[in-house]
């Protein structure tokens, strides 16, 4: 039998294996413990009952190993008994809108370095965000380069970076 058989005959009938029943719950489990290690803020925008959610709030506040362990089994069993799809669906949603805000983040000190180096990135830059300030945008690249050359601490350059992160937004 090749594996797909396997999984056909596990899941027909006969329910599921023993294995495939381990393997869900142990998943539901490493969710609960993600969840955990999330902020409150968003923990709030994950659906789940009261007791989960007074559960995975106590969790921070155990730090013995075996206890946590033991607490770590009892979200996971809550975990079985909540909708697992809707936690699940939500907990994708807030890791793809973090790696999201992440990658934007990340486009932003690109943008900062290039304008700091290259002197073809600013026409570029003011053609991406044609309402910018040019003058004020001139002056932190000015500022931040003089910064550079002089080994001083980073102030405009993280005025820049602002700057920058106000145009992408508007």
């Amino acid at each position: 039998m090749t594996e797909d058989e396997y999984e056909d005959f596990d899941d027909g009938e006969f329910g599921k294996s023993k294995t495939r029943v381990k393997q869900e719950m142990q998943a539901l489990q490493e969710l609960g413990v993600k969840i955990t290690e999330l902020k409150a803020s968003q923990q709030a925008q994950i659906p789940m009952d009261d007791k989960l959610r007074k559960a995975i709030e106590e969790a921070p506040r155990i730090t013995h190993h075996s206890g946590r362990k033991r607490h770590m089994q009892f979200i996971g069993k809550l975990m079985r008994a909540a909708d697992g799809e809707a936690i699940e669906q939500a907990y994708q949603k807030l890791m793809e809108k973090q790696h999201q805000s992440v990658q934007l983040h990340h486009q932003m000190e690109r943008w900062r370095d290039r304008l700091l180096v290259d002197e073809k990135a600013l026409p570029e830059f003011i053609e991406q965000f044609p309402l910018c300030d040019r003058q004020q945008l001139r002056q932190l690249i000015r500022a931040s380069q003089k910064e550079r050359s002089q080994q001083k601490p980073p102030v405009s350059t993280r005025k820049l970076f602002k700057f920058i992160r106000d145009c992408f937004e508007d």
